[in-house]
């Protein structure tokens, strides 16, 4: 039967296309319209002499829907939500603090006016460095709310009390989920009433159902009517609606959703659910028409949802359960792979490979969990970055979003189950436009399905990599040394 095609509302079926191809596309900071000169020095300062062909398409369009002051949009209009969804390591963080510390340059009072929600700790702490870099001698406050610290002490990170009552000591607040909804709900003073700017980072993940709800409190609380003292009745706010008479004669502060994601679902229920103003959509995910030989164009397939970065090469390890250990001991080994970040499907998975590992010896190893404290993966993520060890052996929670310079491998050590998880995992090399290898071990049974995901998903371009038996021989005696050390220890 021929295949129902969805109905796309127009924003989602006629996106701005972003250029895929990083290199060829950089475009010099300077040719960006309408960043502030204090700005540009900054981004020099750190290096950036040009930006990603996503930081140049979004920064003017943020800039430019705060173009009256951050008070009004456009010409006294709301001004639109974005959604942006390009692939990892294309720099969609900068495509935010950028313009979000610009608009925010000329605030008079400190309100929370921008908030970033983001699924993890450590994607959160990546992002509030990225804010203190270059809100750093503006006097704007970036604070970062993880639950890191206590609660009590967050609390005085965000707000304090005076005579007059609460006063705001954050601008803009980083968080992850929880710990936000705590302070919502438990923070007397605590108040998103001028907040401006919610950007939801990793947008897909923080739609599922655990995070709806923060995000509908996110809204409630921005909302609401406070009540403390009457004055603040001037800023109150509307759900979006006609303009009226009685609507339009107060100023009032527009909240802006900005949503980010390398797999944004292309689900309109879903993005629904967020109550979308008027969304733009940004995109470089899209199928490009191929020409055949005789002029005429042949339409792809356009079922492409995913790209992948394009220094990567893809391959895959047919397998069996048993000598998974000893393939990612022969690459490690008798390959001689360096800066191999490898993918487990569970925490006790990568424990017991890790422990596997040790126990075999001749390779600089760690893992990487949510077993281990905050600062000790800060520690293990700075010594794989220096290349004092190899192998960084993971799990997919902790490995979301994060920036680790000079991957050289990923390899999914238990082949993801789902299209969304392969392209996360193998988006951690080839960065940047650099070049990178990804190394899936599949298993016969798996085969099959697994080769079907991409496919359904138009990944074409991975080879089949068979490893001989006889290659993974010489292994064999130590490893079985090192399983019998693993159970004595394991006892």
């Amino acid at each position: 039967p021929p295949q129902v095609q969805p109905f796309l509302p127009q924003w989602l079926a006629q996106p701005k296309l972003v250029q895929k191809r990083i290199k060829d596309n950089l475009v010099p900071i300077r040719d960006v319209p309408g960043i502030h000169p204090r700005l540009l020095k900054k981004l020099q300062t750190n290096g950036i002499e040009s930006f990603f062909p996503v930081q140049a398409e979004v920064i003017p369009a943020i800039l430019q829907s705060a173009s009256n002051g951050y008070l009004l949009g456009q010409g006294g209009y709301r001004p639109k939500d974005i959604c942006v969804s390009a692939p990892t390591g294309s720099g969609k963080t900068l495509s935010f603090v950028i313009p979000i510390v610009q608009v925010l340059l000329d605030r008079v009072v400190c309100h929370v006016r921008a908030l970033v929600v983001l699924p993890t700790k450590e994607l959160a702490q990546q992002v509030s460095k990225v804010f203190n870099i270059y809100t750093d001698g503006t006097g704007l406050k970036v604070v970062l709310i993880t639950g890191q610290k206590s609660f009590a002490k967050e609390q005085e990170m965000l707000v304090q009390k005076k005579v007059t009552g609460y006063c705001s000591l954050a601008d803009i607040i980083v968080a992850t989920p929880g710990r936000l909804t705590d302070h919502i709900n438990q923070t007397p003073g605590f108040s998103l009433t001028q907040l401006r700017f919610l950007i939801v980072d990793e947008a897909d993940r923080m739609i599922d159902d655990m995070h709806q709800n923060c995000l509908n409190q996110i809204v409630k609380a921005a909302f609401q009517v406070e009540n403390d003292s009457g004055s603040n009745t001037l800023f109150q706010r509307t759900k979006p609606g006609p303009i009226t008479a009685a609507s339009s004669c107060y100023p009032q502060i527009p909240l802006q959703k900005l949503l980010f994601s390398a797999t944004l679902t292309q689900d309109p229920e879903k993005l629904q659910q967020l109550d979308l103003f008027q969304p733009r959509l940004f995109t470089s995910v899209y199928s490009e028409k191929r020409t055949l030989g005789d002029g005429t164009e042949a339409e792809q397939d356009t079922t492409e949802k995913y790209t992948l970065p394009e220094g990567l090469s893809q391959c895959y390890v047919p397998c069996d359960l048993n000598s998974k250990p000893l393939l990612l001991l022969h690459f490690m080994l008798t390959m001689k792979f360096t800066r191999v970040l490898c993918f487990t499907n569970s925490r006790e998975a990568s424990h017991r490979l890790f422990l596997l590992v040790q126990a075999f010896g001749g390779i600089t190893a760690a893992e990487f969990s949510s077993r281990l404290p905050p600062n000790e993966r800060q520690r293990t993520m700075k010594e794989f970055e220096r290349g004092k060890i190899q192998l960084l052996i993971s799990t997919d929670a902790t490995a979301r979003g994060i920036d680790v310079n000079g991957v050289n491998y990923v390899i999914n050590y238990d082949a993801p189950q789902f299209i969304r998880t392969y392209v996360h995992r193998v988006g951690r090399t080839a960065r940047a436009g650099k070049m990178g290898v990804a190394f899936s071990l599949v298993l016969r049974i798996q085969e099959r399905r697994f080769l079907r995901m991409l496919r359904d998903a138009g990944i074409q371009e991975i080879k089949k990599h068979p490893v001989k038996g006889n290659s993974l021989k010489p292994l064999v005696q130590q490893y079985e040394n090192a399983l019998c050390k693993l159970e004595k220890t394991v006892k």
